[in-house]
């Protein structure tokens, strides 16, 4: 026992050394075991994260309830598929759950820029077309105030520039000789029958004689044989109606005297344009025949009513003419700028900003203390004022709205599900866009039946003659042409192909037409001029493009009656136009040129009719 005793205190610092090894070794084992436990699960979850991260997914802007890990069309409208973009948690946090909030890579891959909303006195440039027309206060039209006959004629051709008194021409008057005898007649009874004299010298005021003259006559005691035509008034003659030697009764037109010392330019204003010219309004304008004289002018007039065909009013300026190169019936291209007619501020923001759909005007508001969060909202336009609108309600001063990036934004908003320029009540929804659920027999159908509702003429396409059929296939190309114009979105170009599609429907021949067939065509033609005449008198695109769409419906129905010379015509629809009520047109080919978006959705719709 003392051996056993004296071993171990003889071998006591080694075992101590040996127990605290053991020590350590089981506390790496077990610490080793445990953090592995905790940290297997962690790193298989970032592995799952990162691999999900990488997969991406396509969507259509469109869409949204199409998904695809790879890029391609949408099966529903062709559209190209893009790619989802996500929103971090950390951009997320405390952010209105009906904004769209952005990374802040997001916000510059789409060029998002914003403005603080402002007020300003809205000023516009406002463009004006018009002619010269001559004063109506300036013309004279002078008659025959008693029959006889031209004796003299002092004015022989038109154009002749007469003064005011000037002799015109001289009359031999029997009737008026008549009542001066009368006159003569009646001064011997002038003390007992007072009113018989009186009575005959109100006769010969009457016809244009003065009391001088009169006098003169009374003192002659002779009556005057010949009486002069005087002119009234300083000018140009217009119009001579009579020869010397003619005969004229009492009324009868002499000649038309007209004082283009000042003259008036009539200038056609559009309804869009009205509320910006005011009278006293200065209006600047150039004569097309001298484009390097420059007139100034006030506005004197605006007319109350409107024009049904133009859907213009006439707004005059008068203007000093004492050198003569304003001429009745020329051109002028005439420019004011003016300020709205209230004369207040009003807010008023880029044209860049708003989104239209014709109906709704929407911006994107960017949220206060915020980076890249912003909200849908719609707003009610006031006038345009050149490059801005003026916003009646909606708007507050102060707030700060995207000018750039919108249409981006917006394709955003209603691939997250929120309000957007299609999807105004939001949610995660289909799209009014999407044809899968659209139904030929619904709405669409009934519109095409009611306006191509017609009495019910017989009428066989192969029965139609040929050089007739020729003629319509020259009124469709006319019609593809301002299609194709539509699809690049050019309003001068629709306006132009209208016109021309107008002179192909004037040129066709309804005398090839017999029966029901003539009786069709009429019925079509004059719907189909009307609906283009109402293209014509439109300046705005969107509104063209709605005439456009009724156009559409008339002549398919024209082109199916009737039919055409070797032409396979497409008839092709999209739901989305005229704000989602949908809108047909014609085409030549079976790709899909959207003439209702353009390049905005240019591949949008399908394909409804093949006519051979």
């Amino acid at each position: 026992m003392k051996n056993l005793i004296n071993n171990i205190k003889k071998n006591y610092p080694s075992m101590i050394i040996i127990l605290l090894i053991g020590f350590a070794l089981g506390w790496l084992f077990f610490h080793n075991s445990k953090s592995e436990n905790n940290a297997n699960p962690q790193t298989k979850e970032e592995v799952h994260n990162h691999s999900a991260e990488e997969t991406e997914v396509w969507t259509c802007s469109m869409h949204p309830q199409i998904r695809s890990d790879k890029p391609g069309k949408c099966p529903i409208c062709s559209m190209d598929l893009i790619p989802l973009q996500k929103t971090s948690d950390s951009d997320a946090e405390e952010t209105d759950t009906e904004a769209l909030v952005l990374s802040e890579s997001a916000a510059k891959l789409a060029q998002v820029e914003t403005i603080t909303v402002k007020k300003g006195q809205p000023t516009k440039e406002v463009f004006l077309q018009g002619k010269v027309f001559a004063d109506e206060r300036n013309i004279a039209e002078l008659t025959a105030r008693y029959g006889g006959r031209i004796e003299k004629l002092f004015v022989n051709f038109t154009g002749q520039n007469v003064r005011k008194g000037q002799r015109l021409a001289t009359i031999y008057s029997p009737g008026l000789i008549s009542a001066q005898k009368e006159l003569l007649e009646a001064i011997s009874f002038k003390e007992s029958r007072p009113n018989l004299y009186k009575a005959s010298r109100s006769k010969l005021k009457l016809w244009n004689l003065t009391d001088n003259q009169i006098d003169n006559i009374e003192d002659s005691g002779e009556p005057i044989l010949y009486f002069d035509v005087l002119s009234p008034i300083s000018g140009t003659v217009m119009d001579r109606h009579v020869a010397m030697g003619d005969y004229v009764k009492e009324g009868t037109p002499l000649f038309k005297l007209i004082d283009l010392s000042k003259v008036w330019v009539m200038f056609d204003a559009y309804e869009s344009d009205l509320p910006w010219i005011k009278l006293n309004d200065k209006v600047s304008f150039r004569l097309q025949s001298i484009p390097d004289k420059k007139y100034e002018a006030k506005v004197t007039y605006i007319d109350p009513f409107i024009d049904p065909q133009t859907r213009a009013a006439k707004v005059r300026v008068e203007v000093n003419n004492n050198d003569k190169l304003l001429k009745p019936e020329m051109f002028v291209n005439g420019y004011l700028v003016s300020e709205i007619a209230n004369n207040t501020d009003e807010i008023l923001i880029p044209k860049s900003s708003v989104l239209w759909t014709g109906r709704r005007a929407i911006v994107y508001v960017k949220l206060p203390d915020s980076e890249n969060s912003f909200k849908y909202r719609e707003v009610t336009l006031g006038p345009e004022a050149g490059n801005f609108y003026v916003i009646s309600d909606g708007l507050k001063e102060g707030e700060e709205i995207v000018v750039n990036g919108v249409f981006k934004i917006d394709a955003a908003s209603q691939l997250q599900g929120l309000k957007s320029m299609m999807n105004p009540e939001g949610g995660a929804g289909s799209t009014p866009h999407d044809m899968s659920k659209m139904d030929m027999n619904n709405t669409e159908q009934s519109k095409t039946s009611e306006l191509n509702k017609t009495k019910d003429y017989k009428v066989n396409p192969d029965k139609i003659s040929d050089k007739f059929k020729s003629q319509l296939t020259e009124v469709y190309n006319a019609y593809i042409a301002m299609k194709d114009a539509f699809v690049k979105s050019d309003v001068k170009l629709s306006t132009e192909k209208a016109q021309s599609l107008k002179l192909a429907i004037n040129n066709t021949d309804m005398s090839l037409l017999k029966g029901d067939a003539h009786l069709l065509w009429m019925e079509k033609m004059n719907e189909m001029k009307s609906l283009i005449n109402n293209i014509l008198s439109q300046k705005n695109l969107e509104k063209q493009r709605f005439e456009f769409s009724k156009l559409s419906l008339v002549f398919y129905d024209t082109v199916k009656k009737f039919g055409l010379v070797n032409k396979t015509v497409y008839y092709q629809f999209c739901p989305m136009a005229n704000e989602n009520g949908g809108a047909y047109w014609l085409s030549d080919y079976k790709e899909i040129l959207n003439p209702y978006f353009g390049d905005m959705m240019l591949n949008c719709g399908e394909v409804r009719e093949t006519i051979k």
